[in-house]
């Protein structure tokens, strides 16, 4: 196991914020994994993978294992599914061009969402009306402390929006090592109503769209609005879409008319957070290096040499100017280390 120390974190988390790891090692097998789990305390471990979820404030005083577990295999298939199982260490949007090339549908959706498969179910990542969990099946996973190889089921994973049991109850226990998903090979459910999918593919004259297509549009509309991590430090979508009461929702409306909002259930709705956010005029502000994108209010930026401090206190800052404005409390997508 190749061990390095006060090893820089700079070019290993999409907001580029340049803090060091105690040490670090890099893991490209199962085995490797189950023998730097042997050698190193659970507690002394922080696990890393694509970097892209995650916002360092400080030094890590950690050994650093970075999950770099490759591989991608179609596992079993029927006439209408196929089950394809990648690894952890697999970048997800060059993973989902994969299933695409091959016409698996399913996940066209989530094109383009930075990071690597094995934190997608942690996360539950999703976009534009499709979430992990409609095509899950299942994940491999270890127990860090007593090496145990466990699988989680779906219904294991207790998967919530953005949420699921990897940041509750097995948050620190596991590491995932790969996933198992059930996607379409035929007579796709094609979903292009959330979002501006559906007004990209008429500007394109498609009317009846492939995976492909919807993967294209989403391609197109992240790129517009989103910037990429390798020219300015971000890490997507920081904060979470409220749910918001249909009572306070009506109330708001009284002084915003304009307020957009998805339907959740007869007693909630979901409110942009991008839209709160660009109503208190904060996009495209910046204070020094930390800053708000000026293509998209729900993406804080680094522009160069921002701390990871700094741009979390603009994020704490967008927070209570939201709280205090509209009454809605903003919760963070981005996990804040440590």
């Amino acid at each position: 196991m190749d061990i390095q120390k006060d090893f820089s974190l700079k070019n290993h988390n999409t907001f580029g914020i340049d803090v060091k790891a105690n040490a670090f090692v890099t893991i490209q097998s199962v085995s490797e994994l189950e023998k730097a789990l042997q050698q190193v305390y659970a507690s002394e471990i922080f696990v890393l993978g694509g970097g892209s979820n995650i916002l360092l404030t400080d030094d890590v005083p950690k050994t650093v294992f970075y999950i770099n577990l490759l591989g991608k295999k179609i596992e079993s298939e029927d006439d209408g599914f196929v089950y394809v199982r990648a690894n952890a260490g697999e970048n997800w949007h060059r993973f989902v061009l994969w299933c695409i090339n091959q016409d698996f549908g399913g996940i066209e959706n989530l094109s383009l969402i930075p990071g690597n498969v094995g934190t997608s179910p942690i996360q539950n990542i999703g976009a534009y009306g499709v979430e992990l969990k409609d095509v899950f099946v299942s994940c491999e996973a270890i127990h860090m402390q007593s090496l145990e190889h466990k699988s989680f089921t779906h219904q294991d994973c207790q998967f919530g929006y953005r949420d699921s049991i990897f940041k509750n109850e097995a948050k620190g226990k596991y590491i995932i090592t790969s996933v198992l998903l059930k996607l379409s090979k035929k007579n796709h459910r094609i979903k292009t109503s959330y979002g501006a999918i559906q007004q990209e593919l008429e500007a394109k004259n498609i009317q009846q769209p492939t995976v492909k297509d919807v993967s294209d549009a989403v391609i197109a509309i992240r790129t517009a609005k989103l910037p990429n991590p390798k020219e300015l430090g971000n890490s997507g979508s920081f904060f979470k879409n409220p749910i918001v009461d249909k009572n306070h929702f009506v109330e708001l409306q009284k002084t915003y008319e304009n307020i957009p909002s998805y339907p959740i259930s007869e007693e909630f709705v979901k409110v942009p957070a991008g839209w709160l956010i660009d109503t208190l005029g904060y996009k495209g502000y910046r204070n020094g290096d930390a800053g708000v994108h000026k293509n998209q209010a729900l993406v804080l930026v680094n522009y160069g040499n921002a701390s990871g401090k700094e741009v979390y206190q603009l994020a704490q800052e967008i927070q209570q100017k939201v709280k205090d404005t509209f009454g809605i409390t903003l919760e963070m997508e981005v996990n804040i280390i440590p």
